[in-house]
């Protein structure tokens, strides 16, 4: 059901969204009256596929496109692609990320690099793409990323810096640019490579670590959800945000304060 600040003209790409949490993000936005774009890499396209197929038989409209985001025709090409499909590009989600759970004296220069490639230069192409189509466009939009383990850490902070360049170069022409940097979200990629590393290091099994950490270190006692992540990014991709731009908001149980 559209959101009361939903337009039906509006359109949204989602990166990443066979993952975890892309694939809340694109339902709870199409749900919010967005035509949306999915993409992911073209071995996801199965899983794109049938969340196209789902998404079409709420009654709202949706394409796949796949490509890889550290490849930045195949960003140009998603933009293209679905500006020829779905008639503009409003609102850009740059969700697409890759971690992997070992400690930084264990990493090695191929994992950092592609972790970089993905979590940094993949989401400035998709700014970057996004807002000269915006701009061509004339009437605004917003560019919407996901920060957040060394590498993965440090690639998601030059995420938040990337964003408040967005945000600062294209206010001028109505484009706002933030960003959602989830906590511990239960059931996601990120959360299952934590806890192997739990185990694998200080042998503390699942239940266990969940526990500790719940308990330790979040103050509402619990792990997130997917859906709280896509509450986050609807409220970014909606007219309500307007005024918003070159924030990064937490959504992660008040592990974090500011």
């Amino acid at each position: 059901m559209a959101s009361p600040t939903s337009d039906p003209s509006r359109v949204a790409i989602i990166t990443g969204a066979a993952g975890d949490i892309g694939k809340v993000i694109a339902t709870r936005l199409a749900s919010d009256g967005f035509a949306v774009a999915l993409s992911d890499l073209p071995n996801r396209s199965t899983e794109l596929n049938a969340l196209v197929t789902e998404i079409v038989a709420t009654g709202a409209k949706a394409i796949a496109v796949t490509g890889d985001v550290t490849v930045e025709k195949d960003v140009e090409t998603m933009v293209e692609t679905t500006v020829k499909n779905l008639g503009s590009l409003d609102v850009m989600v740059a969700n697409a990320a890759v971690f992997k759970g070992v400690f930084l004296d264990q990493m090695d220069t191929e994992t950092w690099d592609k972790i970089f490639a993905v979590n940094t230069r993949g989401m400035m192409f998709c700014y970057k793409w996004a807002a000269k189509q915006m701009i061509k466009q004339g009437k605004g939009g917003k560019l919407i990323g996901a920060p957040l383990c060394a590498a993965y850490c440090a690639s998601k902070f030059a995420v938040r810096g990337l964003t408040q360049v967005a945000a600062i170069e294209y206010a001028r022409f109505g484009i706002t640019a933030n960003a959602y940097a989830p906590g511990f979200i239960e059931g996601t990629q990120l959360w299952k490579e934590l806890q192997d590393t739990a185990e694998a290091e200080m042998g503390l099994p699942e239940g266990a670590f969940k526990t500790q950490i719940a308990s330790n270190m979040i103050k509402l006692g619990r792990l997130g959800t997917t859906t709280d992540i896509a509450g986050l990014v609807s409220f970014f991709a909606s007219k309500d945000s307007d005024y918003i731009t070159g924030q990064t908001f937490s959504s992660d149980g008040g592990m974090h304060m500011s």
